[in-house]
């Protein structure tokens, strides 16, 4: 049977692919919807898993990281309450990340039957992807709100920046997840070399420790860090009451945004190709 492809045509470019998305966002809706329901199906706590996984998380590293190493961020509050709250935000962000593009390399793969019987918008499949990532995320940053508003008595004006420090790393990883997709679907490898990445990313991202910890000549490599940024403005704008690096973050948007149309671009070059190689 040939496969039939929701391929947009030679001069529609683009725009008619956003276009294109834009009206399948009840189909999207419905994707997170089924995977949310069918991730926890039959378990115990259902959803509750996503309080609890992060929560037994932090606990593992509060204790291996303020205990064990010793490790502090220099800043006024202090105790190990303030400390899980510091690496909490790290988590939340580099989870967010983490699952989006441990994911998109398979996305397609695992869903042949889609390309190969039935005429479906794949570019779908990662945004739905990244709509349960977000889900998941949301409620661990309401938890790590209300804990920072526990723990701080209240929140500073700065929270109110959280919005706009997550909106462009969510088009980061909406252009990385068609880019995964894309390669990962003639390129089986790329999964195992994304996890391998991911682990490293960890480590080398300021989830543990923050960026002054470094030494000067290592600043700029981790400043690199796609998820440094969002990270640091996290705490600043939570526990330090200060407003995120506008300009920093109008040029991280800006290459969020390029991510984003190469990402597409790619997703929609590569996809005619899909059927032949699954």
């Amino acid at each position: 049977m040939t496969a039939v492809h929701a391929t947009p045509g030679k001069d529609s470019g683009l725009l008619q692919f956003f276009l294109q998305l834009l009206r399948q966002r009840a189909l999207i809706g419905k994707f997170v919807t089924r995977e949310m329901h069918s991730r926890y199906r039959g378990s115990l706590l259902g959803l509750m898993w996503s309080f609890v996984t992060p929560l037994l998380m932090l606990a593992v590293y509060t204790f291996v990281f303020s205990v064990v190493f010793k490790a502090r961020w220099g800043v006024a509050q202090s105790g190990d309450g303030h400390f899980a709250l510091m690496l909490f935000a790290g988590i939340t962000v580099f989870s967010l990340f983490a699952e989006v593009v441990s994911r998109a390399p398979m996305l397609i793969v695992q869903q042949a039957n889609y390309v190969k019987k039935v005429v479906f918008p794949l570019e779908v499949l990662p945004v739905s992807a990244l709509g349960v990532a977000a889900v998941h995320t949301l409620i661990t940053l309401l938890m790590l709100v209300v804990a920072a508003a526990w723990v701080q008595r209240g929140l500073p004006a700065s929270a109110l920046a959280v919005p706009l420090i997550f909106a462009p790393l969510l088009l980061l990883l909406l252009g990385l997840a068609w880019i995964l997709a894309a390669l990962g679907t003639y390129l089986r490898d790329i999964g195992q070399l994304i996890g391998l990445v991911v682990t490293a990313m960890q480590f080398l991202s300021p989830v543990f420790y923050p960026v002054s910890a470094l030494p000067q000549s290592f600043q700029p490599m981790l400043r690199a860090n796609p998820v440094t940024l969002p990270i640091e403005s996290l705490r600043l704008a939570l526990f330090a009451g200060q407003w995120p690096d506008w300009s920093a973050l109008a040029v991280y948007s800006l290459i969020a945004v390029a991510v984003a149309l190469g990402g597409a671009w790619l997703f929609m070059r590569l996809r005619t190709g899909f059927a032949d190689v699954l």
